[in-house]
C-alpha cells in the first residue's frame, strides 16, 4: 500500500471493521464504536484521501478501497472480519467480499448501490451536474479535482452487477431506511440476489446509523447474534 490508513480502535474480541460514506470519515460510526467494542473488536477506518487517510498515488476508486483494506486486514494480523459498510462503505463491502470472500465472517450492507441509477434521481442528477462542473476547474484547482474524485466514486461506480453477488456466501443484513436516497426497489434487490440475505427496511433516511443509532444498533445486533 502507498499509504498508511488512519483507524480508530476499540474493544476486544471478533473483529468488526466499520467504512464510512463518500466524503466522511470513521467519526460518522462513533454510536457504533462505543456500542459494539463490549463484545467486538471495533475498527473503524478512514477510507483513503477520506479522513485522516492520505490520498496517496493509487487509483482513486471502490475497487483500491477493498484492496486497501485487505492490506490493512494484512497489517492487522485480521484473517476474518465482520463488516459494516455505509453508502459508498457498502459497495466497499460488496467489492471487497467479491475478491476475499475468505476474509468475511458477516457482512452488513447500509445503504448500498450497484451502480448510480440505484440513487433516487433527485438525489443523482445535482451529484451529476456537480460532477462536470468540478471536472472543468478540476485541472486549476486542487479544491476542485478532489471534489471531482468524490464525486465520481457516486458517477461512475461502483458498477457491481446482479449476478456476481449470488457468490457471496457469508451471512448478510442489507438494511436501509425508508426515505433513503437509494430506492427502495433497488435495495430490495440487492438483498434478492445475496443468497440468504436478510433484509430489514427501518423508519428514518439515509444515516440511520447516525440519526437513529438506537434501533440501527439494535438491529445489527440482532443479527449478529443468530451467527455469532
Amino acid at each position: 500500500m502507498d499509504i498508511s490508513l488512519y483507524y480508530q480502535e476499540k474493544g476486544h474480541g471478533m473483529p468488526f471493521l466499520l467504512l464510512h460514506g463518500n466524503g466522511e470519515d470513521s467519526t460518522y460510526f462513533r454510536h457504533q464504536i462505543s456500542y459494539f467494542s463490549n463484545k467486538y473488536r471495533v475498527i473503524a477506518i478512514d477510507t483513503r484521501g477520506h479522513g485522516n487517510s492520505a490520498r496517496g498515488t493509487a487509483p482513486f476508486t471502490i475497487e483500491q478501497f477493498a484492496d486497501d483494506l485487505n492490506e490493512l486486514m494484512t497489517q492487522l494480523q485480521i484473517p476474518q472480519a465482520i463488516i459494516l459498510g455505509f453508502s459508498d462503505g457498502a459497495n466497499i463491502a460488496m467489492k471487497f467480499v467479491l475478491k476475499y470472500p475468505h476474509k468475511v465472517k458477516a457482512l452488513i450492507l447500509n445503504g448500498g448501490n450497484l451502480d448510480a441509477k440505484g440513487i433516487k434521481r433527485s438525489v443523482q442528477l445535482p451529484i451529476e451536474i456537480g460532477y462536470h462542473i468540478t471536472k472543468l476547474f478540476a485541472v486549476k484547482s486542487q479544491e476542485a479535482s478532489r471534489h471531482k474524485e468524490l464525486l465520481s466514486l457516486m458517477v461512475d461506480e461502483p458498477m457491481i452487477k446482479c449476478d456476481a453477488l449470488h457468490s457471496i456466501q457469508a451471512p448478510t443484513l442489507v438494511i436501509a431506511g425508508t426515505k433513503d436516497m437509494i430506492k427502495q426497489d433497488h435495495t430490495e434487490l440487492i438483498a434478492a440476489n445475496i443468497p440468504n440475505a436478510k433484509l430489514v427496511i427501518m423508519k428514518g433516511n439515509h444515516f440511520i446509523a447516525n440519526k437513529k443509532s438506537h434501533t440501527f444498533n439494535q438491529e445489527i445486533e440482532s443479527f449478529l447474534y443468530t451467527i455469532t
